[in-house]
């Protein structure tokens, strides 16, 4: 059968992916947010996998305020980056993993998880700057992703959001569906978005050190507590895009231990601020 064997978090601010293109990495500005991802892409070297499953937010560009699915899964062959305004990234097209979406799709919407299938998606800097960061540089013409990805769109853009309660419990779904696979598949599952940050109104730049490690503490060692925190909380502490963080949680509930297996190895942790106007959080966790 397949199975998940590592969970990845971290941000996807979109500056990230400028500093790459624009060629700024090596600023100092820069150089610290990408340092902490030095580890990271020597690991998925070592560690890679067949297949990422990609839990991020679209920024209103395969979706907008017309439509907008709670949870939609791409069963496509290929995404190409999408056109944010400024032209796509110059990175490579992702490919997909249709028959395991597929199967995902099938299994959890089969546990009453109200699934949208995409079969069409261009997909923007909330999927691509996490590849980024944690492959490297690619050649647009010749290199490649290392591996196919599935990506998994949630709406945490317009109220009213999944809860973090729903979205762990869909993680577990998500960790059966994997394991119910009929092909010997390493998958790895990330969760991006976060951390604490704000970008409109009188609180906009906000910023809590505080409340964000406490956050990754409770994300390694109290991932069932932490998805009974209240929507208004990550307003509150985090501001108001804040509650990115909640697909965080669909990546921690389809880790081992939350079925009863062993508790996860902590590869790899990182915290930054700033990175344009955010805080930069990444963690790597291994079944």
């Amino acid at each position: 059968m397949a199975r998940i064997t590592a969970s990845v978090y971290t941000s996807h601010v979109p500056a990230i992916g400028a500093a790459l293109d624009l060629g700024k990495a090596h600023e100092p500005y820069w150089q610290k947010v990408f340092a902490g991802y030095e580890y990271s892409k020597g690991w998925l070297r070592e560690h890679r996998p067949d297949v990422i499953f990609l839990v991020f937010n679209d920024h209103a560009t395969a979706f907008s305020l017309e439509m907008i699915p709670t949870f939609a899964i791409g069963t496509a062959a290929s995404y190409a980056p999408a056109d944010e305004g400024w032209g796509p990234r110059p990175v490579p097209v992702v490919q997909g993993h249709p028959e395991l979406a597929s199967h995902i799709a099938h299994s959890v919407i089969q546990e009453d998880f109200d699934l949208t299938i995409v079969n069409r998606m261009d997909v923007d800097h909330g999927l691509t700057v996490p590849l980024s960061l944690m492959c490297g540089a690619q050649d647009p013409q010749t290199g490649a992703w290392p591996c196919p990805v599935i990506p998994f769109a949630v709406n945490v853009v317009q109220y009213p959001v999944p809860s973090g309660r729903r979205c762990f419990a869909l993680g577990q779904a998500i960790r059966r569906a994997v394991e119910s696979f009929d092909a010997p598949l390493n998958v790895q599952i990330w969760g991006t978005g976060g951390m604490s940050h704000q970008l409109q109104g009188p609180r906009a730049g906000l910023i809590n050190r505080e409340w964000d490690n406490r956050f990754l503490d409770r994300l390694i060692d109290d991932p069932a507590g932490l998805a009974q925190l209240p929507h208004i909380d990550y307003v509150r502490e985090a501001g108001s895009e804040g509650i990115e963080l909640v697909m965080w949680l669909i990546a921690r509930g389809a880790m081992a231990d939350v079925a009863g297996g062993a508790k996860p190895r902590v590869a790899h942790r990182f915290y930054h601020v700033p990175a344009s106007n955010t805080a930069v959080g990444h963690v790597i966790l291994e079944n």
